[in-house]
């Protein structure tokens, strides 16, 4: 990938960094991959994309230390869990061999896996030997009568956000717009109402959380076209240009897919959440508004009255008990501020919030919610971390799994929110399990019993 195709990626004209900096995105620096490098955004944007050969050229280690890293689920196939590497090893870098490891690594793919379409995964190695893997794809693509595509996101590009960007690059230039979408089945003409048709970019089905929002879309007579890309399947992708609304997921990732959507398909684009009652209210509101079905917009406002209501319900004994605990949240992009909602929904105080991976319109979002003296935290060190549980009084810790033994070696309850969780929050039901979580983590009887003095002391 040439430098100014790069520049071009992180210059992005939707996100409002750029409002407010001459230079976008930051540009990569030494050390600045330690959160994961731009093969990895790469990768795991894609993943999911649940019917597709996922081969990563280059040594073994980059796909063992960095497969199945997100815990996204599929439906149905499961060819996404196998691992494929073209394995380079030191004599295939010297002697030159590696785009013909790569051609036969497709051959032996296609021929024992029978997959939709291959992705092939660029690395540092051989994007610094020059191996061709645009022509490799291409033949291979004429010789077996299979898509494949080529995701030219080595590591040292840059981060993980700019191999997101890589990914929805690819996806947009190879495989959106190929396919024309499958016809409704006769049940869904049938219907008394029109069927419309939506894109969700940056969803990645989490332990299962898209299942969990997918019921309030088939009532509302809305199909999910496409996903970037939580239990997608290739040919799903390709029909993403039909759809009549783009709702982008997570802000930083792929957001480059849904401004080209717009400009080439005219496909308006907004950006919501699937955490908390009223975000998840919202997101429905604004699919309806952009849709522009009085219709639909009647049925989403009587579908959102019954499920805040149940929810309202539902939720009053978990409220109960977590009124007024105080909560620490360690994370980045949209979880930033959309489990701020969630947690106001329940009753809890959000003291400090994440925003190192976060965007402009991700800390507007912040100020908007808890107020202009919001404390936004950039330093994760453990030492900062704790000295904000000391500070604040914290009862609980929301963050990542690195974050974890953090917390208990401080003896602070301690709930995973990234994508290794094996919980599902999103959407109106989701609300019930992280309640039930959260009471569950922070009545664990374990911490009083840690924190107090030792029998023998």
């Amino acid at each position: 990938m040439k430098q100014s195709q790069i520049a071009e990626l992180l210059d992005e004209p939707a996100c409002e960094h750029n409002h407010k900096e001459k230079s976008g995105c930051a540009r990569p620096k030494p050390g600045a991959t330690a959160g994961g490098c731009a093969f990895d955004g790469a990768q795991i944007a894609l993943l999911p994309i649940a019917d597709v050969a996922h081969i990563v050229h280059g040594p073994i280690a980059c796909a063992g230390s960095s497969w199945d890293n997100r815990g996204t689920r599929s439906s149905g196939p499961t060819l996404w869990r196998t691992g494929m590497t073209t394995d380079l090893t030191e004599q295939d870098i010297v002697m030159g061999r590696g785009e013909k490891r790569l051609f036969h690594s497709i051959k032996q793919a296609i021929e024992t896996k029978n997959p939709a379409a291959v992705f092939i995964y660029n690395t540092c190695v051989p994007a610094l030997i020059g191996d061709d893997v645009d022509a490799v794809a291409k033949a291979a693509t004429e010789k077996f009568g299979v898509p494949v595509v080529h995701i030219d996101g080595a590591g040292f590009y840059g981060t993980k956000n700019l191999g997101n960007r890589i990914a929805g690059e690819a996806m947009f230039k190879y495989v959106i717009g190929t396919r024309e979408p499958d016809p409704l089945p006769p049940a869904a003409q049938n219907l008394p109402y029109k069927v419309h048709d939506i894109n969700l970019i940056g969803e990645y089905n989490i332990a299962g959380e898209l299942w969990h929002v997918m019921p309030l879309f088939d009532e509302l007579g809305i199909r999910v076209l496409g996903t970037l890309s939580g239990d997608a399947r290739f040919k799903e992708v390709q029909a993403m240009h039909r759809a009549e609304v783009t709702m982008v997921v997570c802000a930083k990732a792929m957001v480059n897919v849904a401004r080209k959507l717009k400009d080439a398909y005219g496909i308006p684009w907004f950006e919501g959440s699937f955490y908390g009652v009223r975000d998840v209210s919202a997101a429905l509101r604004d699919i309806a508004r952009l849709i522009d079905d009085p219709d639909l917009t009647a049925r989403t406002e009587a579908l959102i009255e019954r499920e805040e209501a149940r929810m309202d319900q539902l939720l009053q004994p978990w409220r109960e008990r977590l009124d007024g605990r105080r909560v620490l949240l360690y994370t980045g992009g949209v979880k930033s501020w959309s489990i701020i909602g969630a947690m106001q929904d329940l009753g809890l105080t959000v003291v400090a919030t994440g925003t190192k991976k976060s965007t402009e319109e991700d800390k507007a979002r912040i100020t908007e919610l808890m107020g202009a003296d919001t404390k936004m935290i950039e330093d994760g060190s453990p030492k900062a971390l704790l000295g904000i549980v000391d500070e604040y009084k914290v009862d609980i810790l929301i963050a990542g799994g690195r974050n974890m033994y953090t917390a208990l070696k401080a003896r602070v309850p301690f709930l995973d929110i990234n994508q290794e969780r094996e919980f599902g929050y999103a959407g109106y039901d989701g609300m019930s399990e992280l309640a039930r979580q959260l009471a569950l983590t922070i009545e664990n009887p374990v911490w009083p019993a840690v924190r107090k003095a030792a029998p023998w002391e």
